[in-house]
């Protein structure tokens, strides 16, 4: 599998074939034609037998009805050319998967890279907005029906209409009145699929959305466990989860129903076809039209055409939910809330001096502005802290700050350069990032505090967890910095992840440090030794702190007020108590 595309091709292709889904389908699979092809032709020759058995059937029939003298001979050589494609067989169908196979996987993959490797690109208030588990879904579910969709067209299709013409063509050769008979079956299934085919999109439709949606909602509930149990709302998430499912199964359930009245009606109008088939045939032979063997060729042929031709009605539901997948992996694929730092200036020093100049913002889809004209210079090396009430625009400041989302209006500079214009992948090398919510990986301590650096050193990693005040924990585990620590850090306090976190970013070595409540899980004892840390190596390096107690901001060169998302006072602790404006306020509540 040499030959996968780039995920920027695929991308290219939704794009260029966007609503298009048959289109988008056969795009992908370009540079895999000729495996399809060659797979198709060992299909062919792999089922021969199915074919050449009615005409090696019907020669033995009419050898033996006429006496012939040869009648033994006929015999012999017909069944010696069935053992030889009946052993045939076996190469033909390794040949025919192993190639089939390779195009399938390799797209396969391929669609799933892509899906990641856009996933890492859309902008954060795209990931706040579409939940987790409809993205799984889209990744494992929609990919894989794309490559059932795909076996079933490139292979499927192409096998049946490769058995219709051979059986059409054999019965036309050997009387033309069978030959329109045979033709009279196609308007019927060509009818069957007109009415049913709308209503089976539709409900494939619907039943791929509440799976997304039912995916993502027994995500939320794993995760929602330990407050489930902590709060006795067992019986509550279950009647909850219980109705999603139900929904699902009623859905499901409509879709079950319409394909098999589709597939049954099918059945029904073939097999009243075929006991005409051999009704007619009989009549033919009776009048000595056709000879008394033919009449099971004719038989085994028509039943190989209405077979084929009900196998294209039974594709219709599996092609039209590969078709819905494409559209849904479409979705992602086509979508246009990106990050986009192609041709922007690449950075290779951050000092870490910035300048807000009225910055306002809004969360799309809504009406009310997060931000309204925020101005702030802050110097290289500078603390700064962010306090106010919740809303009041703090965590959509260090948003900024991260480079996750831009102003409206306004202009973030960076050492002097407007930030709209820079390669933010490049800024973001010299930024460190503790969330309010820690983010771990279930590998080792040791993975979770390099994650994404190369070449760190065992005294490195020493010195990063005696500044984040994990030695005493990491000394205490069997295995040390390797121990594993479960998923999301299930295994460590809430207190041990926060630190965790910490000394993730302080191994960067970072020239920008953004906290968010970093110290809010801690214990008193904890949080003042984290404190002294933070303190020694926040030293020349630029730091945005939020917090929302007050008494952990003292030291921090200036404080910003955020009402309402403007900055309504800024400077240090000490003029800001004197003062006595909104910060003296909020510093007595809570002193309260």
């Amino acid at each position: 599998m040499k030959n996968i595309k780039t995920a920027k091709q695929y991308e290219d292709i939704f794009m260029k074939n966007k609503g298009q889904a048959l289109k988008t389908l056969v795009a992908i699979y370009k540079g895999n034609y000729y495996k399809f092809f060659l797979s198709v032709v060992f299909f062919v020759i792999k089922h021969s037998p199915a074919w050449v058995l009615p005409i090696v059937t019907a020669n033995i029939i009419n050898a033996v009805v006429k006496h012939d003298a040869k009648c033994m001979e006929i015999i012999m050589i017909n069944a010696l050319v069935m053992v030889f494609l009946v052993v045939l067989n076996v190469p033909m169908n390794y040949l025919h998967v192993k190639y089939k196979s390779l195009a399938v996987r390799e797209v396969e993959s391929g669609l799933r890279g892509a899906l990641v490797s856009k996933l890492q690109h859309l902008s954060i208030p795209y990931h706040t907005e579409l939940q987790s588990g409809r993205l799984q879904s889209k990744i494992m579910r929609d990919v894989e029906a794309i490559e059932a969709v795909s076996t079933q067209l490139f292979i499927g299709v192409l096998n049946i209409a490769t058995n219709l013409i051979i059986a059409l063509s054999i019965t036309a050769s050997k009387s033309g009145v069978v030959f329109i008979f045979f033709l009279l079956s196609a308007p019927s299934a060509a009818l069957t699929m007109v009415l049913f085919r709308t209503r089976i999109k539709a409900r494939n439709q619907e039943f791929r959305k509440e799976m997304e949606e039912t995916s993502a909602k027994v995500m939320e509930m794993v995760e929602l466990i330990p407050i489930t149990r902590a709060h006795s709302l067992e019986e509550t998430e279950t009647k909850k989860i219980t109705a999603q499912l139900l929904a699902v199964a009623e859905k499901g359930y409509r879709l079950d129903m319409i394909q098999s009245t589709f597939g049954a009606v099918s059945w029904a109008i073939f097999q009243i076809f075929q006991i005409g088939c051999l009704a007619f045939t009989g009549y033919l032979a009776f009048k000595g039209n056709i000879l008394s063997g033919d009449i099971v060729l004719y038989q085994t042929y028509f039943t190989t055409i209405v077979n084929q031709v009900s196998s294209i009605i039974m594709l219709m539901p599996i092609i039209s939910k590969g078709l819905e997948s494409i559209n849904s992996v479409g979705e992602i694929l086509t979508s246009d809330n990106i990050e986009d730092n192609e041709g922007k200036e690449k950075i290779e020093i951050v000092n870490g001096a910035f300048r807000f100049e009225n910055v306002k913002y809004t969360y799309p889809n809504t009406e009310k502005s997060i931000l309204n004209g925020v101005n702030l210079k802050v110097n290289k090396g500078e603390t700064i802290a962010f306090v106010g009430e919740s809303g009041a625009g703090k965590t959509t400041l260090l948003n900024m700050i991260i480079g996750f989302i831009l102003p409206d209006e306004g202009r973030i500079y960076i050492d002097g350069q407007d930030m709209s214009t820079l390669d933010l992948r490049t800024y973001r090398k010299h930024i460190a990032v503790v969330p309010q919510n820690t983010i771990l990986f279930s590998g080792s301590i040791r993975d979770n505090i390099t994650y994404g650096i190369d070449n760190v050193t065992d005294k490195e990693i020493e010195n990063v967890i005696k500044a984040a005040n994990l030695k005493d924990l990491v000394d205490s585990l069997p295995d040390g910095v390797d121990t594993k620590i479960g998923e999301h850090g299930g295994k460590l306090s809430g207190g041990q992840r926060q630190r965790l976190a910490i000394a993730r970013a302080l191994i960067r070595n970072p020239k920008v440090i953004i906290l968010d409540e970093a110290t809010s899980a801690l214990d008193s004892i904890s949080e003042r030794l984290i404190q002294d840390a933070l303190d020694n190596l926040t030293k020349e390096r630029t730091t945005f702190i939020v917090a929302h107690r007050l008494s952990t901001i003292k030291e921090a060169d200036k404080i910003a007020v955020m009402d309402a998302g403007r900055c309504i006072e800024y400077g240090t602790y000490d003029e800001l108590m004197e003062k006595q404006g909104a910060f003296y306020k909020l510093k007595k509540t809570q002193e309260l």
